[in-house]
């Protein structure tokens, strides 16, 4: 596969150079600024930031969540690690696909739910499953691929989805996966 995954870390540290360079100020100073203006809901944040500061949807996105995460009382579960409880050597492989989720565009949103992460841009393009303790599923959206070797038909897996790829290994996220990433987000328009 080459050269090792950046992890979950190191891809938002990336994001938020980015940001810096971009705007020329550092996110916390953008959270600060969000907390001055008053502003309390995601959309309203990203709104403003657009609106009023040129940023693009992706960028913007990661501004607010940062907002509100910093706004949110630490007591509260985190959803991912609720997803591995009992599945934590699923984690590294998480890890990995997360990272090479959030390298394809910059409007990329990984959004954990109760039972699995759902990945988007304007449309849901991608979905991460814990399915067994050694599996996770990623489900995607590829409407005029046809499902062949890895790339199954999704099934009863997921309605939503057209395909299923069933990963066990860090090794699993190589560059056939990161190909049909890449074409399911290309879709999500």
């Amino acid at each position: 596969m080459g050269a090792a995954m950046a992890s979950v870390e190191d891809a938002i540290a990336t994001m938020e150079r980015n940001i810096e360079a971009a705007s020329g100020q550092p996110v916390a100073l953008w959270v600060a600024r969000i907390r001055a203006q008053g502003l309390t809901k995601h959309g309203e944040m990203v709104t403003w930031l657009k609106a009023e500061h040129g940023f693009g949807h992706g960028y913007a996105n990661h501004v607010a969540k940062r907002a509100l995460a910093d706004a949110t009382p630490r007591s509260v579960d985190d959803p991912v690690a609720h997803l591995f409880g009992g599945k934590a050597g699923l984690r590294p492989l998480y890890d990995a696909l997360v990272a090479a989720v959030m390298a394809v565009g910059p409007d990329v949103e990984v959004a954990p739910k109760k039972a699995n992460v759902s990945i988007r841009r304007r449309k849901q393009f991608a979905l991460i499953q814990p399915s067994t303790r050694t599996r996770l599923d990623l489900g995607l959206v590829l409407k005029a691929r046809p499902p062949g070797g890895r790339l199954e038909a999704s099934g009863s897996f997921n309605a939503m989805f057209t395909h299923r790829v069933k990963l066990a290994a860090v090794a699993d996220v190589d560059a056939e996966v990161l190909g049909w990433l890449k074409e399911a987000y290309d879709e999500a328009v």
